[in-house]
């Protein structure tokens, strides 16, 4: 099969370092510990801003071994019910912070937020309208494992509101869903995606891994074929980052048994040909769109932005994070609650500050997240955009920086002019290695040993 060459294998070679995501700068390496203290109480009611609201589900039903969420693996249902009274004290506690706003985009994320019941998924919501206001037309969207729903399920979350979700395939081969130990059946998805689109759902997305133990290209286009028929609005491509020393359970995968490094960029340039080719548009670096959808749109305005959750359309609202390890971000702060389940607890418990870790931005770190934020989303940054931040010459201010892109520059991966630094089309997969130019931390992270290879 000829697949064709979406970037040069030398420049790949080249660039493709280790290095952070970028959805947030400075990244959460960089956060501090804060004992006893709540950073988000120093904003008071952020008036002004209208939030997007993202809740922590930790549980799941099983244990997917490349999985490096923050997750709790439990049969024990009952588990949910305590979580859901300890989120309500944390919502009575946030709900003056955003009480002069509407609560714009509503996220749940995990763990499995399939996890809860129906009965405790309204339990949920109702606490939600209850303590905040929350716009007629808000995105309200939900991680689902399709192992353990049905279409059933899904017509009670539209009917809670719940207009967006996403379901997670990473990859229908047999041999690859046992070495990664999550099997599940390909016919169910597609079910399941025809019932979201039956009743009205605005957008399904649907997650692929590529990188996987056993991947081939032939077992990868079989999976692009199938996820290509089920027609989701929305496409997420991750690559998978094989940390074992950091995440436990991925020392389960061999490994002998993950495609070599050439192997794996050609199943990455398998999947964009082939979802470019169906209609798709490549948004950010690994998020694909229907023309048609909303990201598209932000992303041909101009209006792409990025957060802890990824790619969005919203990118003027603050965020809340709720639930354990949840990190809120209101501009000039990031927040983060406890990471361990009890911690959070015994936090709640106390009445004392639920910042566990966090960060108060600098000037110069709100001058670099803004470059890297729209590098990472638009491949464009103009220098009068910059000086809003800078308060000074762009150019002499990042005068270091744009010296270390001579040799992106040399290369044809991007261009500086008069007017503003832009990416090429082509760089568009090596843009967490340009943006790094920009990282005034990176250096002294030891990113090696941190991060994940860009591809």
């Amino acid at each position: 099969m000829n697949i064709p060459a979406i970037i040069d294998r030398a420049l790949v070679s080249k660039y493709n370092v280790n290095g952070p995501r970028y959805t947030s700068y400075p990244t959460a390496l960089q956060f501090e510990h804060f004992e006893d203290c709540d950073l988000l109480d120093e904003n008071g009611s952020l008036a002004g801003n209208d939030f997007s609201i993202y809740i922590h589900i930790p549980f799941c039903h099983q244990l997917c071994y490349y999985c490096g969420c923050n997750k709790i693996v439990t049969r024990h249902q009952e588990r949910a019910d305590r979580y859901l009274d300890y989120l309500e004290k944390e919502i009575i506690r946030r709900a003056d912070i955003a009480s002069q706003s509407e609560v714009r985009q509503i996220h749940l994320g995990g763990g499995s937020p399939s996890f809860l019941t129906i009965a405790q998924h309204t339990r949920l919501m109702a606490m939600l309208h209850h303590y905040f206001t929350v716009a007629a037309s808000a995105q309200i969207s939900i991680e689902l494992d399709p192992r353990h729903i049905d279409g059933s399920y899904l017509a009670w979350l539209a009917q809670l509101g719940y207009n967006r979700i996403s379901l997670g395939v990473q990859d229908i081969d047999e041999q690859v869903q046992n070495a990664i130990n999550r099997v599940q059946d390909t016919a169910h998805i597609a079910e399941l995606v025809r019932r979201a689109q039956q009743l009205g759902i605005a957008s399904v997305n649907l997650d692929l891994i590529y990188g996987l133990p056993h991947q081939s290209v032939e077992t990868f286009t079989t999976t692009l074929t199938a996820v290509k028929a089920m027609a989701p609005d929305r496409i997420s491509l991750f690559s998978y980052a094989h940390l074992p020393k950091r995440f436990a359970a991925q020392r389960k995968i061999h490994d002998d048994w993950l495609p070599a490094p050439e192997q794996k960029l050609t199943l990455m340039e398998l999947a964009i040909s082939r979802l470019t080719g169906a209609g798709y548009e490549m948004i950010g670096m690994d998020h694909f769109a229907l023309r048609d959808d909303e990201l598209s749109i932000a992303k041909r305005d101009g209006k792409l932005h990025r957060n802890f959750q990824g790619y969005t359309s919203c990118g003027d609202l603050y965020m809340l994070g709720l639930g354990v390890s949840a990190i809120s971000d209101t501009g000039e702060i990031y927040s983060q609650n406890p990471k361990r389940l009890n911690d959070y607890y015994e936090k709640i418990d106390s009445g004392k500050g639920l910042t566990q870790v966090g960060y108060r931005l600098t000037e110069d770190d709100t001058a670099r997240r803004f470059v890297i934020q729209s590098l990472m989303c638009n491949l464009i940054v103009a220098f009068d955009a910059i000086q809003k931040y800078t308060r000074t010459c762009p150019r002499q201010y990042f005068n270091a920086e744009l010296t270390a892109l001579k040799p992106f520059i040399e290369d044809g991966l991007v261009s500086v002019t008069g007017q503003a630094i832009v990416v090429h089309e082509t760089a568009r997969l090596l843009i967490r290695t340009i943006c790094s130019t920009f990282d005034a931390y990176l250096p002294a992270q030891g990113a090696a040993q941190r991060y994940s290879r860009v591809i």
